[in-house]
């Protein structure tokens, strides 16, 4: 069961992504010449995909792979080209009828399977492991400890995520987010302390068994997010 304050802050991305933001994010995904602003996190975007890429063996035959929070499902088509059979979840339904639109012929036996729904639905079955990119980083430290280990209940190998550091900058630019006209026009990151959320969520119970990679973090310009790694012991 997910509760209230995820359930609020869920539907509020999926709002703001099927009224806001397609159109924005096709041309962020696009290679069309975007602004300044934008082009940083054009490029952070595509540096923090390799960062995640680079912690997955060449060849992912027989793995099976949730792309949680999956966008236009670029990460996944890279991981099923690998040869993992990936299911990739979005909250906004326009986004993912965008994406399989996009969808590419997958080489190497893998498959991509894309839906539109609640990444942590238990519907979604097991996996071997697990991607979440900048999905995480709009809910509070408690929603993503508990999305983290809800996750880590399904997953028998590892998991790859990414969290905003509490960092001045983010701080900075959060707070003076919420003072301009049309906030809502984007959901607000939710910059957290990582190194204690993550040895929060590794001290529960239901977490044993599972531990820390050293992390990977990417700065450029307006894009800051870090990439932390799991894996069963």
């Amino acid at each position: 069961m997910h509760d209230a304050a995820y359930i609020k802050r869920r539907d509020e991305i999926r709002t703001y992504f099927d009224r806001t933001a397609l159109d924005a994010w096709k041309r962020l995904t696009s290679t069309e010449k975007v602004s300044g602003v934008r082009a940083t996190v054009r490029a952070g975007r595509e540096a923090m995909r390799n960062a995640i890429l680079d912690r997955f063996p060449a060849d992912l035959s027989g793995w099976r792979i949730l792309d949680a929070g999956c966008g236009g499902g670029v990460l996944a088509i890279e991981l099923a080209h690998r040869g993992a059979d990936v299911l990739g979840v979005d909250l906004s339904p326009q986004m993912i009828e965008h994406a399989i639109q996009g969808l590419p012929a997958i080489r190497n036996g893998g498959t991509v399977t894309l839906e539109a729904g609640d990444m942590l639905a238990p519907e979604h079955g097991e996996f071997d492991a697990v991607i979440s990119m900048d999905a995480l980083i709009h809910y509070n430290a408690e929603a993503a400890a508990n999305a983290i280990a809800g996750l880590a209940r399904r997953t028998s190998r590892k998991m790859v995520f990414t969290l905003a550091p509490r960092t001045k900058p983010l701080v900075v630019m959060q707070a003076a987010g919420k003072l301009f006209p049309r906030g809502d026009r984007s959901p607000a990151i939710q910059p957290v302390a990582i190194e204690r959320l993550i040895a929060t969520t590794l001290s529960r119970a239901d977490m044993a068994g599972w531990q820390s990679a050293p992390p990977t973090r990417i700065s450029t310009g307006f894009y800051i997010s870090e990439a932390q790694e799991l894996a069963r012991s």
